[in-house]
Parts: structure tokens; sequence; C-alpha cells
């Protein structure tokens, strides 16, 4: 996993430190990173690779290869972040209860973590609340009302927040995220690519070889579960048909994730994936808040 800082990023803890904020520009960072650690975690257990976490000016970002994730997951993922901090709220408050001198030690950390949450959970693309709308959205309209539907709902947010500059003592900070939401919403992301899990480099090296006894329902999807960079998987059914991981691998190239590894389409798995439009800009590989 790779840590890359943008320039701004480190502008930001400069004028923090000059300014005596050092303190809390450090607890924000943090904060951040830990919620695009749950990201990362639910990502992995999916079976999806991320490679960097980004530190932007305005937070941080997950860089994950999610391309093909259905609605269910894709939600499942976006609430994996705020359900970091929503945790650190809880565990705090009840340490307040228990520990009442803790409370001036930790202020700013149930700050931190409450603007997190909440700020998240906007639905705004590409915050973690946008992604859940829009997988709502996408069950009920075409990729292209989707993407107007968001794209509106970001404009209308950040007019809101800008608006916070000229009714209450926030600053200019409201008006640095508002332009974030716009630029966001009105900007393609980058396509993901899908995981190489049998590089020509491992096998070279040997892998111990694991056997998956499934039935013929086993999905792309659920198959990637199983994969790691220790052994070779090869699944079987109980008929002795196979599917080696090099099968497998060809095969997300001409299959989606829902369907059936030994042949078919599995009716339960969710068809409703981001950025399977060319023309619907919001399915990126970040996870940002």
């Amino acid at each position: 996993m790779k840590l890359s800082i943008h320039p701004l990023f480190v502008a930001a803890g400069i004028f923090s430190a000059l300014f005596g904020g050092l303190p809390v520009f450090v607890i924000y960072t943090l904060t951040a990173l830990l919620h695009e650690c749950g990201h990362i975690f639910c990502a992995r257990k999916m079976g999806f690779d991320c490679q960097r976490v980004k530190l932007m000016p305005y937070g941080a970002a997950a860089v994950c290869e999610i391309e093909g994730i259905s609605c269910r997951d894709e939600v499942r993922l976006a609430l994996a972040g705020p359900a970091v901090n929503a945790f650190i709220c809880v565990a705090l408050a009840g340490l307040w209860w228990f520990f009442p001198d803790t409370y001036a030690y930790t202020d700013v950390v149930m700050q931190a973590n409450a603007v997190m949450l909440a700020v998240n959970m906007l639905p705004a693309y590409p915050l973690d609340g946008g992604r859940v709308a829009g997988c709502v959205i996408g069950r009920f309209c075409s990729p292209r009302v989707k993407n107007i539907v968001l794209r509106s709902l970001a404009a209308v947010l950040a007019a809101a927040v800008a608006s916070l500059f000229f009714w209450t003592d926030v600053g200019a900070s409201c008006l640095v995220f508002a332009a974030f939401l716009l630029c966001s919403a009105f900007s393609k992301a980058p396509p993901a690519c899908k995981i190489d899990f049998a590089s020509a480099a491992k096998l070279r090296r040997g892998l111990e070889i694991k056997f998956i006894l499934t039935d013929r329902s086993m999905t792309y999807r659920r198959a990637v579960r199983f994969l790691d960079d220790k052994r070779y998987v090869v699944f079987r059914t109980e008929d002795g048909e196979e599917v080696t991981q090099d099968e497998l691998c060809e095969g997300f190239l001409s299959h989606e994730v829902g369907d059936r590894i030994f042949g078919g389409r599995d009716s339960g798995d969710d068809d409703c994936v981001f950025g399977r439009d060319s023309g619907d800009g919001d399915g990126g590989a970040d996870e940002d808040e």
C-alpha cells in the first residue's frame, strides 16, 4: 500500500503550523486515514485491490480497483468508511460516560469523526453518501438520468455549503469544499483496471495448489474471495469439472462478476454496476471522503 501526498496538503499543514492549528490538522488527517482504512479493509474482503491512499487538501482518498462491483457491494463499501467514524464516536461517548475527565483530551477527536461522518453521508458524488445515492437511483433510472440527478444534487449542496460563508463564521473552508463538490461532480474519474490474480512471476516461483470444492452456482464475484498470493486456486465441482486460477482471470475479460464460472448466469446477483456505461461520469475507482 502506497501513500501519496499532494503538494497542497503539505501547504495546508505548514499553514496550520504557522497559525497554531497543527494538532488539529494532525487529528483530522489521522481521522481521514482511519476512514479510508475502513474502505480498504472492506474492499479487500470483497476481493478487490487497493493500490494507494492519497492525502489531498480536502482529506484522503483510497484508490481501489473496483470495476464490476455490484450495487449491493458498492453500498457496503461506501458505508465502511463512515462506519469507522461512527464506531469511534460511540466509543468516545462511552469513554466520557465512564471517565468524564477524558473529555478534555478527546473532544477534538470526537469533533473530527463527527464531521467526517456527517460530510461523507451527504448525497453528492464522490462522497460516500453520493455513491449510495447513485446505487439507489440506478435501480430505478437509466445511467444518464442517474448522472444528471447526482450532478444536480452536488450542485445544490455546493451552493448550500458556499452560502455558509455569508451566513456563518465558518470561514473560507466552506468555499473550498463547495468548489471540490462541483469539480468532482462534473469531472470524469480514470477507468479502473481488473486485478491480475495470477502473475507470471508468482507462477515461476511456484505456488501451492488450493482446491475449492463447489457447485455450479459459483460466480466470479464469489470466486475472487478465495484467491490469495500464497496459493494457486483450482475450483472443482463434484463431477470433476475444474476452473483454474488462470482460466478465472481470463474469464474476467469476457464475463460479468455475476456470471457463473462454470457457465450460466446467477440470477441472484445484482446487475447494477457503477461505471459500466461509458457516458456515466460517476464510475470511478476512488473512494473519496
